[in-house]
């Protein structure tokens, strides 16, 4: 297990916002405060989550995890990142992207620190989920990652 938690957290980041594309067709979240001990994500949403649809994302993101993903970088174009990705967070005057891929099920673009496999992560324990005015938050922590 890895020993410094960011690198865990963000790449549990990824596979939270791959989750919640595929399962409700929503964008990425919009806002994100990544720590060692709890996180969130803010998603534009249109309604909150059951507690039905919260338990299965959590059982998604935690089979991901089991399932020993490489998690690699490539550094890509501008013009190949644009016709990929949503590039609207990023800074002026870049001509690379570094892209993070973790396996087959998610890839983005990203500065962040990340583990090498997803077997380093631990388990995905979603904490709560609110909705209000249109913004859905999830807060979330990884649990028996030492």
């Amino acid at each position: 297990m890895a020993t410094n938690h960011e690198p865990c957290m963000h790449t549990a980041e990824h596979i939270l916002n791959g989750t919640m594309v595929r399962m409700f067709g929503c964008e990425r979240c919009f806002s994100a405060h990544i720590n060692a001990k709890k996180s969130k994500c803010d998603y534009r949403f249109d309604r909150a989550l059951t507690d039905t649809e919260a338990s299965e994302l959590e059982d998604r993101i935690n089979e991901q995890i089991l399932a020993n993903l490489d998690v690699t970088e490539k550094n890509v174009t501008l013009q190949e990142a644009r016709d990929q990705f949503n590039l609207s967070r990023l800074p002026e005057g870049v001509e690379t992207v570094r892209i993070v891929r973790i396996g087959e099920y998610d890839a983005c673009p990203c500065i962040g620190k990340h583990v090498e496999n997803t077997k380093e992560i631990g388990r995905f324990k979603l904490t709560t989920h609110n909705w209000e005015d249109g913004v859905l938050r999830i807060r979330f922590k990884l649990v028996n990652r030492d």
